[in-house]
This record gives structure tokens, sequence and C-alpha cells, in this order.
């Protein structure tokens, strides 16, 4: 259910946003024709104005249908990251647009102004009718625009609706100076017969500051700058992400912008003692901090190991060898008259040259005391471990261990079974260390304090009956999960 219900949900938000522009394209066509034909018929500047900048609204209604169409596309081979820049490439062909406008209305004002003969106007209703059309078509697709587009957080629907809430405003600038313009010839005041080019005038003023306004953001997304709605939250997540247990340090968090998509990339300190499973853990609830604050974003986690100030000494040797790619065990420190004095265990190849072994201990001792000051001596056991076959007479020695732990078994009635019983043997300073694992099964209800009891118990008299076995590791199982 769930996997066919993913491409109905995300089919949703795309085909809204595409009614959305669809409606704006055909809405800023029919307003533009009806301004141009009435500007025509009163020689208003400030008319003709208006029709040039819903002509431009027009063209920008068509790009944004056509970034909304190629936005909304998957990623792919070419665009792993998708194809969200496109809102922003559109909102900056119309940003080109509007500054066109701009000065061409500009140009024509001023020239009007200057030449007090082209001022005569036409007057009739048909110029207030198209204004009232215009505020009225510019409100109603301004809300569905910036309804949609803070849904579907689309770029170029949003750049959209805010263009058309000012054209509410330009043309109530002109719808003013079409009523000051009249009543100056009405009653022969010169003064306000220059309304109508000084309305051109504000127009103009407000498609420049939409403009800069838009182009601002638009350079903002084609060049990575931190989107401006998340530079507030940086700090947030940064304290949420520091938060997380286990995270010594947050040490980078950047976000970007693709049309409706964020990207962020995060650095982090962690434990250079961390096990895998514990960074992926660490990793994921970072990612899940992020998300909580840009909901859907791709998060990109970079952890860096890190030194912590809690790493007792032997954490702090183990991570020199670490780095070197070398495992050390059996590691002690002891402390003589105030110096410290390590012996350590290193496994290398069987095959390895005793020279190219020394060699390589060098190394690890002096990165060790370079890092770890107070350490004044370092005795380290080279180790082989011998990559060879079992023979059958070992073979034979760990099944009459078998027999034996069995029969110790007997001893204690708790003791249901015991099986899987698995015997290795190291090679430690020329003789063998013997450890014997097994698996025991005792009662669902024994407490627990019994369970130890009598393992511990077991192990006690199997050292006594074969001393040569330096450890016995025992793995308690109910009796209904070995009936499985």
């Amino acid at each position: 259910m769930s996997t066919t219900a993913k491409p109905e949900q995300a089919a949703t938000p795309h085909s809204e946003k595409r009614s959305a522009a669809l409606f704006s394209v055909i809405a800023a066509f029919a307003v533009t024709l009806f301004k141009l034909l009435t500007g025509i018929l009163t020689g208003s500047l400030g008319m003709l104005s208006e029709a040039a900048h819903s002509g431009i609204d027009l063209i920008a209604a068509g790009i944004t249908l056509f970034s909304v169409q190629v936005s909304d596309r998957p990623a792919d081979a070419d665009h792993t990251y998708g194809h969200g820049k496109i809102e922003s490439l559109s909102a900056a062909i119309e940003s080109v647009l509007m500054l066109g406008s701009c000065v061409w209305i500009l140009t024509e004002a001023i020239h009007r102004i200057t030449h007090r003969q082209h001022l005569a106007l036409n007057f009739s209703i048909w110029p207030f009718l198209a204004l009232f059309l215009s505020i009225t078509v510019d409100y109603t697709r301004s809300r569905k625009l910036h309804r949609i587009a803070a849904e579907t957080r689309s770029e170029a629907l949003e750049a959209d609706a805010i263009h058309f809430r000012t054209d509410i405003w330009s043309s109530i600038a002109v719808l003013l100076g079409l009523v000051a313009s009249f009543i100056g010839e009405r009653y022969q005041i010169p003064q306000l017969e220059l309304a109508d080019p000084i309305a051109a005038i504000i127009v103009a003023g407000i498609i420049l500051y939409v403009t800069w306004n838009l182009a601002r953001r638009t350079i903002d997304a084609l060049t990575d700058a931190t989107p401006i709605e998340t530079r507030a939250q940086t700090r947030e997540m940064m304290r949420d992400v520091a938060a997380i247990d286990g995270v010594l340090s947050v040490d980078r968090i950047r976000t970007r912008r693709s049309g409706p998509d964020y990207f962020a990339d995060v650095t982090l300190g962690l434990p250079r003692n961390l096990t895998f499973q514990r960074s992926e853990q660490i990793t994921m609830a970072a990612t899940a901090a992020v998300r909580r604050h840009l909901p859907g974003a791709d998060v990109v986690v970079h952890s860096i190991p890190t030194a912590d100030t809690a790493e007792s000494l032997h954490d702090r040797i183990r991570a020199v060898a670490s780095r070197s790619n070398l495992a050390i065990h059996d590691v002690s420190v002891q402390e003589y008259n105030h110096t410290l004095h390590v012996e350590q265990h290193l496994e290398v190849h069987e095959k390895m040259s005793l020279s190219a072994a020394h060699a390589l201990v060098t190394q690890l001792e002096s990165d060790i005391r370079r890092e770890i000051p107070e350490i004044s001596t370092i005795l380290t056991h080279i180790e082989s471990e011998p990559a060879t076959i079992e023979r059958p007479a070992s073979a034979e020695r760990d099944r009459q261990l078998e027999v034996r732990l069995r029969r110790c078994a007997q001893a204690f009635p708790e003791i249901l079974d015991i099986h899987e019983v698995f015997v290795t043997r190291a090679h430690n300073n020329g003789a063998d260390r013997i450890q014997v694992n097994c698996h025991c099964t005792l009662p669902d209800d024994l407490p627990m304090s019994k369970v130890h009891e009598i393992i511990t118990a077991l192990e006690n008299a199997f050292k006594l009956d074969c001393p040569e076995v330096s450890r016995l590791l025992i793995h308690p199982e109910p009796a209904t999960d070995n009936r499985r």
C-alpha cells in the first residue's frame, strides 16, 4: 500500500503548482489585452505602462509555467541535485524583463512631462473598469499563488505572488493618476495634468523595487547563498545537534536551496574511539535534528574523529594505533617513580620479517610518545598468529574436553543441556591458552541470581577437572528458546 501511495502523493503538489501557474498565464493574458486596448483608446501613459507591466507579467507567468513543469523532475545522472535551479533561472529572466519595462516607462514619463502637448487624454469609463478588473484578478491570483507556494515551497510561484501583490498598488497609483488628470483638465489645474505621467513614474518605482528584491533573492539562490529563511534557524540547528549524546562539537552547518528542496552539510566532531554502529546512530540523530527545522532536507553528515577530554590513557594509546591500522591488545600502564611505563601486545602477519616488524613497532611507539609525552617507556610484545589448519590430534583433545564438560554439568540438576561447545587455542609466549565456549540450557523461570550461581559453580568445577583450560565462557539460554 505504501509503495503505491508515494507516486500519488508526489504528483499532487506538482499538479497544484502546474494548475496555479496555468491560471496565472490565462489571467495575465486577459488583463494585458484589456489594459492595452484601454490605453490605446484613452491615450493614458499610466494605462499603457500598466499594460506593459501586465505584458511582463504574462511573459513571467509563461516562464513560471515552464519552470514548474521542469523543476519537479526527479534527479538524474546529469542533474544529481535535481532540477530545482530552473525556478531561480526563470526568476532571473523575469527580473531582466521587469527592469527593461521600468526603463521604458521612466523614459516615456519624463518625455511627456517635458512636452506638455502629449498630455491630452480621452476620458471614459473603460480605464477605470480595466483597473478594477486588474486589481480583482491580481488579488485573487496572488492569494492562490502564495498559498500553493507556501505548501510546495516553490520559489517561482512565490516570486509571482509577490509580483502580483505589488501590481495591486501600481494599479491604484494609475487609478489615482487618472482621477487627478481628469480633475486637472476639468478645472484647469495645470499641476494635476501631470498626475498621469507621475503615476507612471510611481509604477516604474514599484517595478524597480520588486525587481531589486526578486533579483537579490535570485542571485542568492543561483550562487548557493544561505537561504534567508534558514539563517535564523542555523543557530537552533547547531544547538539541537550539539545536544545529541556523543557529539563533541558542531564545526559547521551549511544550507542551500534548489527550488523547493533544501540541502544541508553538517560537520561533527565525534569521539575517535566510537564504533561504526554508534557513529551511524549519531549521524541519523543529527539528520533528524536538521530535518525538524528543514522538513525533507537532503542532509549529509561528515564526522571528524576527535580526542575527547574524557578519554582514558588506554583509549588514547589505542587511538594512536588505530590511525596506523594496527590492532593492539592487553595494554597495561604502570607508574614507577612518577613516570608511566606501558606494555602492549601487537599482532603482525606471520610472514612479516623481524626487521619489518621491528620498524613497525618503533614507528608506533614513537607516535604514542609524541601524542602522550607523559609516557616514559613502552614495551611492545610482537606476536604472530599462525594461520594453520587444526590437526586431528588437536580435534580429539577438544572432544575430550567437551566430554569432561558435560560430565561436570551432570552434577547440576538445573542444567538441562550443554550444546554448541567450541574450543579455541591461542599461542602466547610459546604456551597454549585454551578457552572453551558453550551454550547452557536452564529453566525459564530460574532467577538470574541463581543462574549466575550455577554458572560460576560449573566454571569452578570444570577448571578443577581440566586445569589446562584458562577460561570457560558460558552463554545461558531459556528452555523455550532452545526448543525453537
